[in-house]
């Protein structure tokens, strides 16, 4: 399984519905100038994926997601993420006939939060449930090295690479 497809509205600096794709199933990198969004792309995929520090997303609560805080008249930020999943040996449990899942996940002013599978509300456990199936728990600390972080794992002597990676996998004791 792999993303296809990314959709964005209301989203941090996205105001407009933009749609990234194209992605590659095993390698993608996001280029572009300073202050025109990349670390947005990365943090609506946190978002989606259900991560509840969101000090990792640079947001001290939901509506800091939304556009200009909703200020713009813009009053819910959306991410719909359409995923490739027609390698059935990778399928998450109980979607093994679907050949692609589309998750969407909508935070509006005031406060309401709500997940769609393939267009059918979800709650946050039956999300969690479908990522963790792949091994995908983006609350792990490890699962995603934040921008300022690498220095620190680029001096990181091997003992505590190893760790790291233990501590990602779940293997550590």
């Amino acid at each position: 399984m792999h993303i296809k497809s990314i959709i964005l509205e209301g989203f941090k600096s996205y105001a407009q519905r933009t749609e990234i794709n194209g992605f590659d199933p095993l390698f993608n990198a996001i280029t572009g100038l300073n202050g025109s969004g990349k670390s947005n792309i990365l943090d609506s995929i946190c978002f989606l994926l259900g991560i509840t520090n969101l000090s990792q997303v640079r947001a001290a609560n939901l509506q800091d997601l939304v556009y200009k805080n909703g200020q713009a008249g813009i009053t819910k930020a959306t991410v719909s993420i359409t995923f490739d999943n027609t390698n059935k040996s990778q399928s998450p449990l109980g979607f093994e006939t679907h050949d692609e899942i589309t998750v969407t996940r909508q935070v509006v002013i005031g406060g309401r939060n709500k997940y769609l599978i393939n267009g059918v509300n979800a709650n946050n456990t039956r999300v969690q449930d479908l990522f963790c199936s792949v091994g995908l728990n983006v609350n792990n600390p490890h699962f995603l090295i934040m921008q300022g972080r690498i220095t620190k794992v680029l001096n990181m002597k091997p003992p505590e690479i190893l760790a790291m990676i233990e501590e990602a996998a779940g293997t550590r004791m």
